[in-house]
């Protein structure tokens, strides 16, 4: 969770498991569901009162893929960050839960150091934003989720 010190923003996981594989001694987790899992609530701190509350957004046909909200979620002034185990990154306006960007870290990129990199499933830590830079690690294939090796930077367009 996170605080601006009016509302706590809280991601939900609730990762839900589709149907066990036919053998029962293959050792992969069980798939995950692609449509189950996830969603973000603002509470008014002083109060407890539930001041917005946004679904979470299915994963359709990728696979090894939940909409789980598995990430710590950051918040900055006006913006709530939320990482899910689908790969996507997404802001939100804090006021009214409002999307107000997305971005897709499941792909390769290009890196400085020239080492193949692949993002994946967001869980655990949550965006870091810093020296006007904001921070994501991307794949964590533990537990069935899109494995990946890539931490990206955002920069503000000048």
């Amino acid at each position: 969770m996170a605080s601006d010190g009016q509302r706590v923003y809280a991601a939900t996981s609730d990762i839900v498991r589709g149907a066990p594989f036919k053998d029962p001694l293959d050792p992969r987790p069980t798939p995950l569901d692609p449509k189950e899992g996830g969603g973000l609530t603002a509470l008014r701190i002083g109060t407890g009162e539930k001041v917005w509350y946004v679904p979470p957004v299915p994963c359709g046909p990728r696979p090894s893929c939940s909409p789980a909200q598995a990430a710590a979620v950051t918040v900055i002034p006006g913006v709530v960050f939320s990482g899910a185990m689908d790969g996507h990154l997404r802001a939100y306006a804090a006021e009214e839960g409002k999307l107000l960007w997305d971005f897709d870290t499941v792909r390769d990129y290009e890196t400085v150091n020239g080492v193949h990199a692949r993002g994946g499933a967001l869980n655990g830590p949550g965006a870091v934003v810093a020296g006007g830079m904001l921070l994501v690690n991307s794949g964590y294939g533990r537990n069935g989720g899109l494995a990946g090796n890539v931490l990206l930077a955002f920069a503000p367009d000048e």
